[in-house]
């Protein structure tokens, strides 16, 4: 018997000489999770994981595929580096998402195991997988919510709801028209702006178009500005100039006015003097354009410009240049041309019929031989120059 507790006492010694206890972690919890006969390891960064501690459960869809083998610090020193055993047959994306929630309000803590977007997953998590910060995230504490709560309702924004309210009841106090009819018209400019919603659209869209064209000629912008500088410089030198020269235009206009006064009556007047004569050119009509037709064609109208071919028109005229014809045509007419000149006026005589107010008609003299009234006129030859000058006259033709 005794030696049979010796042999038990010395394998106890060298149990606990070759291995290490380091505290109730290293006991096993019943109910965890079922790791199979390989599982892999996959390490995740957190930046706190708050009150997490080892032999926490790592999940997948709410349901245990492993547990929280070690919580160190990360190489950087700032952040918590938590290692984590996940069964064999688990199948993940190599950049699945590790989130640290919590299973109730007040319950434990645990890592959940979560695939990316559809679409976007990438590789197969598998042993040695590391999961960064830009993949890790973990859920607000309730003692963090009860704190801001309690910022907020001591002295926060709630206590001074109170103070906005009470100063509503004041500035609404007595004032109730008023604020009914700033409610009414700024229903109706939110009515209007709504029915013109399009041409605020263009308008905003010409803006924008009117942008990007400056913006595309800023340089031309920048250099218009620089080069306008001198220009100022020299309006600035020259403004005593420029204001006697306003000085002096206002006594322009004073003037003129003056003068325009004065001669107003003289204005008035030689307008109204010119109302029959526009009257008069207003009663032409279109008669005084078309008279004016022949000035530049004469003795063409317009209307026969067009029949011209080339540089020349053909051309019928009848001329009757018989001069005791002429003479005769103009000593019938009211206004005889040639009562003035003695000559001419000694040559009229009464062998034709006059008309009723008419001078007595031309007579022309016989210039062919000086035959005397009565004896028979003298035959007229082809070299006789009085035969020729009757013959033009209208006389006796050989």
């Amino acid at each position: 018997m005794r030696l049979r507790h010796a042999a038990l006492a010395c394998v106890s010694a060298l149990a606990l000489t070759s291995c290490s206890f380091e505290g109730i972690y290293d006991l096993p919890l019943p109910g965890g999770a079922d790791l199979g006969d390989r599982p892999y390891t996959v390490k995740a960064q957190f930046r706190d994981v708050l009150d997490l501690v080892p032999q926490s459960g790592v999940k997948v869809n709410e349901v245990a595929v492993g547990r929280v083998e070690a919580i160190t610090l990360a190489p950087d020193g700032w952040t918590a580096e938590v290692t984590m055993s996940v069964r064999g047959d688990i199948d993940l994306p190599g950049n699945s998402l590790a989130r640290l929630r919590q299973s109730s309000l007040l319950g434990e803590k645990y890592v959940e195991l979560t695939a990316p977007q559809p679409g976007k997953e990438q590789g197969k998590l598998a042993g040695g997988a590391y999961i960064g910060l830009d993949r890790t995230n973990r859920n607000t504490e309730v003692e963090e919510v009860l704190g801001a709560l309690s910022m907020l309702l001591n002295g926060g924004g709630v206590d001074q709801l109170r103070t906005i309210a009470d100063e509503l009841n004041q500035v609404a106090d007595g004032n109730e028209p008023q604020l009914k009819a700033l409610l009414t018209n700024t229903n109706k400019l939110v009515s209007d702006l709504d029915a013109r919603r399009g041409d605020i659209t263009k308008a905003l869209d010409g803006l924008a178009k009117l942008s990007r064209t400056l913006d595309g000629q800023k340089d031309k912008i920048a250099k218009v500005i620089d080069e306008i500088g001198p220009g100022l410089q020299v309006l600035s030198e020259q403004r005593p100039q420029l204001v006697t020269m306003l000085q002096n235009l206002d006594q322009l206009s004073a003037v003129t006015v003056d003068t325009v006064n004065k001669s107003k009556a003289n204005l008035v007047a030689d307008l109204k003097a010119l109302t029959p004569a526009l009257q008069k050119l207003s009663e032409a009509g279109a008669s005084l354009p078309k008279s004016l037709e022949l000035l530049l064609s004469f003795p063409f109208p317009d209307s026969a410009v067009p029949a011209v071919k080339g540089d020349y028109v053909n051309l019928y005229a009848k001329i009757d240049l018989n001069l005791g014809e002429i003479l005769n045509n103009l000593s019938r007419s009211r206004q005889n041309p040639l009562k003035d000149i003695p000559l001419l006026g000694q040559l009229t005589t009464g062998q034709e019929g006059v008309q009723p107010g008419a001078p007595p008609p031309l007579g022309v003299p016989d210039l062919g031989g000086g035959n005397q009234p009565g004896t028979p006129r003298s035959t007229c030859t082809g070299n006789s120059a009085g035969g020729l000058l009757g013959s033009i006259l209208g006389g006796q033709r050989c």
